[in-house]
C-alpha cells in the first residue's frame, strides 16, 4: 500500500488526532518528497512534460516555452504543489498562440507578493552569508568559519552558497589583496 499526506502524522499521533496503530502500519518505509517550492530545478522539466501532454490532448502542440514563463513559475510558492503547476500549464496551453507557451501572472493565484518576498529573503540571506565570509576570510568550516558564525552545518551553508550563486573564493582573494 502506498499512502501520501501533507500532514505530519507523527505529530498528529502524539496529539491524539491520528490512530497510532494505523500510523505504524503505514510507516513501514517512509519517503519524504519535498514540496515543489523546494525543487525549483524540477519546474522546467515538469512544464515541458505538462505542456507536451496537454498540447497534444488539446490539439495545440507547444514547440517553445518562454523564458519569462519559466522565471515566473520558478518564483511562485506553489501551495498546490505539482497538481497546481499542471493546472496552470493546462490553462496556459489553452491560451497559447503559435505553439509558444506564455504564462500570464494572472494564472497564478498570488504570484506578485511571493516573488517580492522571495527576492527580499534571498537578498538578505546573501548579505548575511557574504558578511560571514568576509569575517572568516573565505573559510567555510572550522571554529572560525562562516558556517560556525551563521550557526549552520557546513553542508547547509555550501548548499545555500550554490543556490544563491555566491563565489566563495572571492572572499579569499579580497583578503589577500
Amino acid at each position: 500500500m502506498i499512502a501520501a499526506t501533507n500532514r505530519e502524522l507523527s505529530a498528529d499521533v502524539n496529539a491524539g488526532r491520528f490512530r497510532s496503530d494505523l500510523f505504524y502500519r503505514l510507516n513501514v518505509f517512509p519517503i519524504h518528497v519535498p514540496p515543489l517550492r523546494e525543487r525549483l530545478d524540477d519546474i522546467p522539466l515538469l512544464v515541458a512534460l505538462f505542456a507536451s501532454k496537454h498540447g497534444e490532448r488539446l490539439g495545440r502542440p507547444i514547440t517553445r516555452i518562454e523564458r519569462s514563463a519559466l522565471r515566473l513559475l520558478q518564483n511562485y510558492h506553489w501551495p498546490g504543489n505539482v497538481r497546481e503547476l499542471e493546472n496552470v500549464i493546462e490553462r496556459a496551453v489553452v491560451l497559447s498562440n503559435c505553439g509558444r507557451l506564455h504564462v500570464e501572472p494572472s494564472l497564478l493565484s498570488s504570484a506578485v507578493p511571493v516573488v517580492q518576498l522571495d527576492s527580499r529573503v534571498n537578498s538578505h540571506e546573501r548579505e548575511l552569508i557574504e558578511s560571514a565570509f568576509r569575517a572568516s576570510r573565505g573559510r567555510i568550516s572550522g571554529p572560525k568559519g562562516a558556517a560556525m558564525r551563521l550557526g549552520l552545518p557546513a553542508s547547509t551553508l555550501d548548499f545555500r552558497i550554490k543556490k544563491l550563486g555566491i563565489d566563495k573564493f572571492r572572499f579569499r582573494t579580497e583578503h589577500l589583496s
